[in-house]
């Protein structure tokens, strides 16, 4: 009884609590795998290939894009990224879900390429005053780079309508309750229990039916 894995895409404007839902859903189901890229750009010291990223070279990578084995795929400050299609068929094919982490471009990219096997999900935060004070109680960046960020987090709020379900972060545990709902309901649809033709067709023939 073996379902489909899910592909799981979660995008949200930096603050939001994308990266904090991401560890809650790991926390709760840890068989979830979180999808691992490849780049071109060179390993940092402590960083394996697989485990950080998949380390290509440009001209491997650009012969995966080539071939199809990339899911998803930009150029970020003269390096690419992007989302080898291999191991997410794989669990797929497992019955083993795959969390993508990405934003609304790679997200397009996916379900382009994917089709029903994606579920997608775009976190909001209650207000962009409450996305400023967070991006703000981090102490990290400066007036100017919270600005470019808030910039940034407008654009891609305006895609939010390209998501299956859109969720408001006013509070962590019920933003990460209504995750666990979604995830619930979408691994129990038809379309993701390819066992059901045969279970059907056994219950059928057991009272002499064909």
């Amino acid at each position: 009884m073996q379902r489909r894995g899910l592909l799981i895409i979660l995008s949200s404007p930096s603050g939001a609590g994308k990266s904090t839902m991401t560890k809650r859903l790991r926390a709760w189901d840890p068989s979830i795998r979180f999808s691992v890229s490849a780049t071109t750009r060179a390993p940092r010291p402590g960083e394996e290939d697989g485990r950080e990223y998949y380390f290509r070279s440009r001209e491997a990578f650009e012969q995966m894009v080539a071939t199809g084995e990339m899911l998803e795929h930009a150029e970020v400050f003269g390096n690419f990224y992007g989302s080898p299609k291999g191991p997410v068929v794989a669990n797929m094919e497992g019955g083993v879900d795959t969390l993508f982490d990405i934003d609304w471009q790679g997200g397009q990219q996916i379900k382009q390429a994917m089709g029903e096997d994606v579920v997608s999900i775009f976190i909001l935060p209650p207000s962009m005053a409450e996305l400023e004070r967070r991006l703000r109680s981090r102490g990290q960046d400066s007036d100017e780079v919270i600005a470019g960020r808030m910039s940034k987090s407008l654009a891609e709020i305006s895609h939010w309508a390209e998501y299956d379900y859109v969720l408001v972060n006013d509070d962590p545990d019920a933003c990460e309750a209504k995750l666990r709902a979604i995830l619930t309901a979408e691994r129990q649809r038809r379309t993701r229990q390819p066992w059901l033709n045969d279970f059907v067709r056994g219950l059928s023939k057991e009272y002499g039916g064909k």
